[in-house]
């Protein structure tokens, strides 16, 4: 990863903590190599950090990862305080997404939030060039299956999901949502 996907990761995180005050066990789709888990370790926050391109991080206190895909490769039956799902949900086939709100609704307890990131459709042209002059590496712009963030809000609203916020940010290039699990 160079130090511009590491700017921009670093970003996203800081957009999304600003949302898990005051939870207890954070769900993290997409975790990667844990960055975000280190950033909640740190605040005394635990849980579980799952992606299918699992880099192992060092131990982080309170977190357990699983390498593998949501939501199948999740132990059964816990519940999250929160679910984050950072630069993930445009990377998740379209026949998919609703599944996966699905299983997010499932895993949330009362009045658990859901935190994401996705970026503007803008941003494919911007990152292939970026990776064209070796500015970048660590993004799989040939998974973003043409994702509009405008799907997003009617996608979560369509499982019972109320619609907290919804900001643009990083220039307009990436927008982040927040969502509560109706009770």
């Amino acid at each position: 990863m160079k130090w511009l996907d590491r700017l921009i990761r670093d970003w996203r995180i800081r957009e999304a903590l600003v949302h898990l005050g005051g939870v207890g066990c954070v769900l993290d789709v997409g975790c990667g190599d844990g960055a975000l888990c280190r950033s909640l370790a740190s605040r005394g926050v635990g849980g579980v950090g799952i992606d299918f391109r699992l880099v192992i991080p060092t131990e982080v206190t309170g977190f357990e990862f699983v390498a593998g895909k949501f939501p199948d490769a999740l132990p059964n039956g816990e519940l999250f305080d929160a679910i984050t799902m950072l630069a993930v949900l445009e990377h998740v086939p379209e026949g998919q997404k609703l599944d996966w709100v699905r299983a997010c609704e499932a895993r949330l307890g009362e009045s658990g939030v859901v935190v994401l990131t996705v970026p503007s459709p803008r941003v494919d042209a911007i990152l292939a060039a970026l990776r064209f002059f070796r500015l970048v590496d660590g993004m799989a712009l040939e998974e973003h299956h043409g994702f509009d963030p405008s799907e997003v809000v009617p996608l979560f609203e369509s499982v019972g999901f109320q619609r907290v916020l919804h900001k643009s940010f990083q220039f307009g290039l990436n927008n982040l949502f927040v969502f509560r699990k109706n009770t």
